[in-house]
């Protein structure tokens, strides 16, 4: 394939890449620990988060850290597995344009 050819399928696959990116945007992701809920988009970015009213006290500062903690990295990684798998056909192309040997390992 010429340089024109292999230009114009790096654009397309760039503006693939960026497409996918707005929808990632305009997922959201929940998890829970302990009636606290995160909520992050499909870019792992942090856009709620839920405490009931008995986690709100001095006594259960710990246990809220905890919850909030284990909420967030819950929903990280589910934002995660959702943003590989949408990415997988744009970023196999990539790498066969690079001449990425072998295929992709599948789960």
């Amino acid at each position: 394939m010429g340089m024109l050819g292999q230009a114009r399928d790096v654009y397309r696959l760039q503006k693939q890449a960026k497409q996918i990116k707005k929808e990632l945007a305009n997922i959201h992701v929940e998890a829970e620990t302990d009636g606290v809920f995160v909520t992050v988009n499909g870019e792992t970015e942090i856009v709620a988060v839920k405490i009931p009213d008995e986690m709100r006290s001095p006594e259960n500062a710990e246990k809220l850290n905890s919850a909030l903690v284990s909420a967030g990295n819950k929903a990280i990684k589910k934002a995660q597995e959702i943003a590989a798998e949408k990415m997988k056909g744009v970023m196999a192309e990539m790498q066969g344009m690079m001449g990425g040997g072998g295929a992709a390992p599948q789960n």
